[in-house]
């Protein structure tokens, strides 16, 4: 009997340089299928931040509309993601006493409830405020506490925080296309999401996400993000670049960079000759239009020195060193440049591999490539329906508190004891 479609998620993605939703459901046997999707291009958002709200509106509106149309389905909520600077990842503790007896559920609720009370956001907006993991008279890493005795239970809260501003315009944005906003998710969960393995989250692993004018540079270790900064470059400089030193309009450089642009060189790169198909009002042009593979190469190489360098120097300051930080998985639509894992391998020293989306059935061919990973992890994220302490009642609770450095401490110290 063929499987029937339980519940139904709607991802939307708006990016600087496409809008794109995906309606996905989860069947009876618990996989999760696509059962639509939509793409636009993004004419309203510069570097990840709502410029245009009417511009945004109607996109997101036609993204939304042609998913529907391929899933034959209406929708209302969708799960937006967030991938604009200011995005911060923090980790707090709490604990209480308990007296030795058995862990009810009663007494998870109570400490979640707590540790909600404990947030401070510092004049930020709160994005996330889940439970990582749990403590037990000292033994970290406890998943399931219910059932065990303890004296005192503790647990690790992750929170993300943004800048309010730039939330409120995107939470404006989607519901002036008559959408409600179920949830605004940071990118790099998403994208964590579809892309690494739960034993790399374990283990340690640096995701970057390069998106077309934004790339957010992320760090998972014990499950969860632990660190995260955000570059305000993206593979749309690259474009940029093409474009001004040949004369080209954008949509031209783009094509040329996708069709022959790569970040290796080979010998051959010098006798691959291209037509550029210049603009006649175009002020640089070579003399018959044409160009070697090497001189685009050239050009893209040098942004990429740039930022490759940055995502280094990002990497270093989230304390990725040493044996957790061993693999870096690139994904995002600057991804699927030729050759470029080979480089950052070489430019990072660390091993490098492409981030493309995983675990979602019937996925078109169009949008299994890395552009598309923060979409699909946004859609299998909703599909988990993670526990938010912001959504829970208040309650008040005896409890101690501990700062999120000496959290990162401890957890960075028990990932390293594995190696």
């Amino acid at each position: 009997m063929a499987a029937r479609v339980e519940k139904i998620f709607t991802a939307l993605d708006i990016g600087s340089s496409k809008i794109s939703a995906m309606i996905a459901g989860r069947m009876d046997n618990g996989e999760l299928t696509v059962l639509g999707t939509g793409q636009r291009a993004s004419k309203g958002v510069k570097r990840g931040y709502i410029a245009d709200t009417e511009t945004t509106e109607m996109d997101v509106r036609d993204a939304v509309e042609q998913a529907e149309r391929i899933a034959g389905t209406n929708i209302d909520d969708v799960w937006v993601s967030f991938s604009a600077g200011g995005l911060q990842s923090m980790l707090t503790s709490v604990e209480t006493e308990l007296g030795g007896h058995r862990i009810e559920q009663e007494d998870i609720d109570l400490l979640l409830d707590a540790g909600r009370n404990s947030i401070d956001p510092k004049g930020k907006m709160v994005l996330h405020a889940q439970p990582a993991l749990y403590t037990l008279d000292g033994l970290n890493g406890v998943k399931k506490p219910k059932g065990l005795h303890a004296d005192r239970l503790g647990v690790d809260i992750h929170v993300i925080l943004a800048e309010g501003s730039p939330v409120r315009n995107i939470d404006m944005s989607v519901r002036g296309a008559h959408l409600n906003v179920k949830s605004i998710v940071a990118s790099p969960i998403a994208a964590g999401t579809a892309c690494l393995s739960r034993e790399e989250r374990e283990l340690g692993v640096a995701l970057v996400e390069m998106g077309a004018e934004v790339t957010n540079v992320s760090l998972f270790a014990g499950g969860m993000l632990v660190g995260l900064m955000t570059l305000p470059y993206g593979a749309a400089d690259i474009t940029d670049d093409i474009a001004s030193s040949f004369g080209l309009r954008r949509a031209q450089a783009e094509r040329i960079k996708c069709f022959y642009g790569s970040a290796t060189t080979s010998p051959r790169d010098n006798h691959d000759v291209i037509n550029l198909e210049l603009e006649k009002t175009a002020e640089h042009s070579d003399e018959d239009g044409r160009i070697t593979r090497a001189q685009l190469i050239a050009v893209i190489r040098q942004r990429l020195d740039h930022l490759i360098g940055e995502i280094g120097r990002a990497l270093k300051d989230l304390g990725f060193t040493g044996p957790v930080g061993r693999q870096v998985v690139l994904t995002g639509g600057g991804a699927e440049l030729k050759g470029i894992a080979d480089y950052a391998q070489s430019a990072l020293g660390r091993t490098v591999r492409i981030g493309r989306p995983t675990g979602l059935n019937a996925l078109p061919e169009a949008h299994s490539g890395p552009a598309f990973a923060g979409l699909a992890g946004l859609a299998l994220y909703a599909s988990q329906e993670p526990i938010d302490l912001r959504s829970m009642s208040r309650s008040h609770q005896k409890v101690y508190k501990y700062g999120g450095s000496a959290v990162i401490g401890r957890l960075m110290s028990a990932i390293r004891g594995n190696f």
